[in-house]
């Protein structure tokens, strides 16, 4: 039982900030049975606010940039896009929408589109904050040359 000054654990906690209560967490895309696009689908609904409106123009865009790109819903509701590959996640916070890159480090970034995990050696990221506009055609060479290293990967 839950002193009522403690939120109560049958409720979201500061909703689309990735905090779910656990039975948020039994009903992933593996339980449900719905498909990972309906999952991030519906996330970009339930955000009704520029978030959604970020993921949904990212989706769009990695869309475009590879067709043949597989969406998945992990780790208690990231959107996660591949091919041969992890290509980018995208996390949805209160102030910001995060894009990262699996192996972003090894990625050129001439456009300067990376301003997030640039410390690290393998994953490099895009925070969105509200009102930022996406460089549309940097944004989808990026896609395009994760795609092109996963690839290149694969055939090692």
């Amino acid at each position: 039982m839950s002193r009522p000054s403690e939120p109560s654990q049958d409720k979201k906690i500061n909703p689309g900030d990735g905090r779910e209560d656990m039975k948020k967490r039994k009903n992933d895309a593996s339980q449900r049975n719905e498909s990972p696009s309906r999952l991030i689908d519906a996330r970009i609904k339930d955000l009704g606010d520029w978030r959604g409106e970020t993921l949904s123009r990212i989706r769009s865009l990695i869309k475009q940039a590879d067709p043949g790109v597989t969406e998945e819903w992990k780790w208690r509701g990231v959107p996660v896009w591949y091919h041969d590959g992890m290509i980018c996640t995208g996390e949805t916070y209160k102030n910001v929408v995060k894009v990262t890159f699996a192996k972003g480090a090894q990625l050129e970034d001439p456009s300067k589109l990376f301003n997030s995990s640039l410390e690290g050696n393998a994953r490099r990221a895009i925070d969105l904050h509200e009102g930022d506009k996406v460089n549309d055609s940097a944004f989808k060479a990026l896609i395009r040359d994760a795609v092109a290293l996963n690839k290149s990967a694969s055939r090692l």
